[in-house]
């Protein structure tokens, strides 16, 4: 794990020095201080390299004169103005990347004027950003060249206010171990990560102060849970659903949760409507809404977050077998209403059917919001840029548009109304599990787990399909698993239900 310190903002005699650079190529207080010590060589290689100071640009200058520095790295950070927590977290992940044969360094916030946040908060940031650039999942290689590895073990964040800094950085810190927690269940394969060890998994957070129940098969069906059951019932591996408490608001007048609720596909080969065999060995991450919410409700007790949360995550493997679903058998959900199966690849919407209704029934929650790797559908219209986001609620809209807007989570609401529920009727069940053709496939999607949703409960469904998995580095989160979702959640929490 890279190793994280804060330090004053004086210039260091050794090693790599990070600083940070605004629009025009303007030095702050300290880059003028090097600038003039080294007879102007910030300055020329700014101008001999076109560097500007552009958000995320960086220009390296080696051994520069008059320092023992080995070199000095500067990173643009755009106008200082319009700087903000989450730009300096992009810095910190681009930062990272930048210094993958470094063996140590200093990053230094250095003071402008105007900049749009305290240097102590975009200290706290880029450290977080380089934190979650550094994630690597390579525990399976037996063999492993050296050079393909990052050499960065330790980042020193220097600033006006170090101890602000470090102070600031401790809650982020937390919401890192649960992202990379996250990380590590979606990037863990199928052979390995199945209902019963997430299950596992999930239940570590008791060491947290979690409350956590497991449901195996026999008290599901006790409970009529027939659309999460019949996905299940083609697999080998017994299917579960798990239950996360963390009661961290002591207030008694605050006792109704926010639930949080997560589509736990460990492996999803589509069923008996079985996938094109290219590219389905990535449907071992169709578990990536329950990791993100495991991954939040991690980060929520880690930090001792002072809310009342609960996470429900339905943990299934969806496979071919002589005891498969079958296209148009019908099923029965928790909540006793039918549903004609016409696609059993459209399986996480009948597991989340019997997850919803069942996070309603046992914990009564303020709000309930959903996350899924739901529809490819989503990435048709949103590609790898948003998340799609559905909701009956515009405050709750409002309320998780802002938080993913200031997390760099970033969600697209799309429509929602009684013509579209219309194209999950079924002429022989009460619904089916797919609307009419292939037009507004995301849609239908919603309209049918809003069936699942009891009548004035706000609720919001959150499709990360084309978010969940990256196929190319990214700001703060190198290629593979992104745990998209974690911080969102945590930063709505901590926006609109945290006890002052």
């Amino acid at each position: 794990m890279l190793k994280i310190s804060f330090a004053p903002d004086s210039l260091p005699t050794q090693n790599t020095l990070v600083l940070t650079v605004a629009s025009k190529g303007a030095l702050g207080e300290q880059g003028k201080k090097l600038d003039k010590k080294t007879g102007g060589v910030l300055s020329r290689a700014m101008k001999a390299g076109a560097f500007d100071g552009a958000k995320e640009k960086i220009l390296s200058v080696l051994c520069p004169a008059k320092t023992n520095l080995s070199k000095v790295l500067l990173v643009g950070i755009g106008d200082p103005a319009e700087a903000d927590a989450p730009l300096f977290a992009c810095i910190g992940g681009a930062i990272f990347a930048a210094l993958g044969k470094d063996a140590q360094a200093t990053v230094l916030i250095d003071k402008f004027a105007d900049l749009g946040i305290t240097e102590a908060e975009a200290t706290a940031h880029t450290a977080f950003g380089a934190r979650l650039r550094s994630y690597g999942f390579d525990k399976y290689h037996t063999k492993q060249n050296a050079e393909d590895k990052p050499h960065l073990k330790s980042l020193a964040l220097a600033c006006k206010d170090p101890a602000a800094a470090k102070t600031l950085f401790a809650p982020l810190d937390k919401v890192a171990d649960g992202i990379m927690f996250a990380r590590d269940l979606v990037s863990e394969p199928a052979n390995v990560l199945y209902p019963e060890t997430l299950a596992q998994h999930a239940f570590a957070l008791t060491a947290l102060g979690v409350k956590v129940d497991i449901l195996d098969e026999d008290q599901m069906k006790k409970l009529g849970m027939g659309a999460l059951l019949g996905v299940a019932q083609g697999s080998v591996n017994p299917p579960r659903l798990v239950s996360m408490q963390w009661m961290g608001d002591k207030n008694p007048k605050n006792k109704a949760p926010v639930a949080f609720v997560g589509k736990g596909v460990t492996f999803d080969s589509g069923g008996i409507s079985l996938k094109p065999g290219s590219g389905m060995e990535k449907m071992k991450y169709d578990m990536a809404g329950a990791a993100a919410v495991i991954g939040a409700i991690k980060a929520l007790a880690s930090r001792k977050a002072k809310a009342n949360v609960v996470g429900v995550v339905a943990l299934v493997e969806n496979m071919p077998s002589g005891m498969a679903q079958r296209p148009g058998d019908v099923v029965v959900s928790a909540s006793k209403q039918t549903i004609e199966v016409v696609n059993t690849d459209a399986e996480g919407r009948l597991v989340l059917a019997d997850a919803l209704w069942y996070a309603q029934e046992t914990f009564n929650p303020s709000c309930v919001i959903d996350l899924a790797t739901l529809t490819g559908a989503i990435s048709v219209a949103l590609g790898h840029e948003y998340a799609g986001l559905f909701s009956n609620n515009d405050t709750l809209c409002d309320q998780l548009s802002k938080a993913g807007k200031n997390v760099s989570e970033p969600l697209w609401r799309f429509p929602m109304g009684e013509a579209y529920d219309k194209m999950i009727d079924s002429p022989i069940a009460d619904m089916k599990n797919m609307g009419d053709g292939r037009g507004a496939g995301s849609i239908a999607a919603a309209q049918f787990l809003q069936r699942f949703v009891k009548k004035n409960a706000p609720w919001a469904h959150i499709d990360i399909a084309g978010m969940a998995w990256l196929d190319k580095d990214v700001s703060y989160c190198p290629k593979g698993a992104s745990a998209f979702g974690v911080r969102l959640l945590d930063r709505f929490i901590s926006d609109n239900y945290e006890a002052e």
